[in-house]
């Protein structure tokens, strides 16, 4: 297990994006740049770095979540369903494919990632005030179209990761306030064996990502930090982000050495704005010691 001077580091703003809701980076490899959503402005934001500028695609709905594909084009996980995206220039052009609980008003996609096998595993959110855990978790396959797991329903579906072995998926309710984890078949989309892995005190679990030693770093919305849990569970380490809705972690540049998380200024009044006004924005913390491990791309 990576061993650090410290059990405390601060991230350091990269980009002063103001996103309202700023969720799911991912880094781009082929193409050497970060990709992440704001889900409220409805725009997938790239950015290849100090140097370059960031651009702003327009999307026809709120983007939860998102895959690269091995084809090149995106996997979308827009508000109330399933679409390729190919990039064109400053627009996306958007071929809708698989509603995604199309009866239920209340929802919309969320959080989601590839598993190892290059399956597209996410969750959905409810939007409205009361919260009830009406919401559920799906794997979409080109061979297999949609098919719901067998977990519980939550509200807010998050923390959506899976260990280097691709044996075991990890997830939260963000409402509940815990990460659980769970035995996973990726081919048969069948999960078992459902146990709690962490309880996360003083903010909500949002996005989490798996390192190459299987530990999994945890965003915490509400309390401007990231979380480095061992595969046991031990809370290892927390990054501080100058943002109290630190909302996802992703691992990327030369080596998958650079810890980029995104962030918020949902929920913020203007009081906390002022004292917080990065929020939003993309923060970035190098750590030789640490290596990511690259997402599957989804098999199209």
């Amino acid at each position: 297990m990576s061993t650090f001077e410290s059990n405390e580091a601060v991230a350091s703003l990269a980009l002063d994006a103001r996103c309202t809701l700023g969720e799911g980076v991912l880094w781009d490899a082929a193409r050497r740049r970060w990709l992440w959503t704001d889900i409220e402005a409805a725009c997938l934001w790239r950015w290849a770095g100090p140097g370059h500028a960031a651009t702003r695609c327009a999307l026809p709905d709120r983007l939860g979540s998102f895959a690269l594909c091995r084809s090149g084009r995106l996997l979308l996980g827009l508000a109330k369903g399933l679409a390729w995206g190919r990039e064109q220039g400053d627009r996306m052009e958007v071929s809708p494919m698989v509603p995604v609980e199309a009866a239920e008003p209340r929802t919309r996609i969320n959080d989601g990632r590839t598993d190892r096998a290059g399956n597209f595993v996410f969750g959905t959110f409810n939007q409205s005030l009361e919260r009830r855990p009406i919401c559920g978790f799906y794997q979409f396959s080109r061979r297999h179209g949609l098919r719901r797991l067998a977990l519980p329903a939550v509200a807010i579906a998050n923390s959506i990761c899976f260990s280097p072995d691709g044996r075991t998926m990890y997830f939260t309710d963000t409402a509940k306030g815990r990460i659980l984890q769970c035995d996973y078949d990726a081919d048969a989309a069948k999960v078992a064996n459902l146990r709690e892995f962490a309880q996360v005190t003083g903010g909500g679990p949002d996005g989490s990502v798996i390192d190459a030693e299987g530990c999994l770093w945890n965003a915490q919305w509400g309390a401007g930090r990231v979380v480095r849990y061992a595969p046991s569970g031990e809370r290892l380490m927390s990054v501080a982000v100058a943002a109290p809705h630190a909302s996802c972690p992703a691992f990327g540049g030369e080596g998958l050495h650079d810890l980029m998380i995104t962030s918020a200024r949902a929920e913020l009044d203007a009081a906390a704005l002022a004292r917080s006004p990065q929020s939003g924005g993309l923060f970035l913390l190098h750590l030789p010691g640490v290596t990511g491990l690259a997402d599957a791309l989804f098999e199209d």
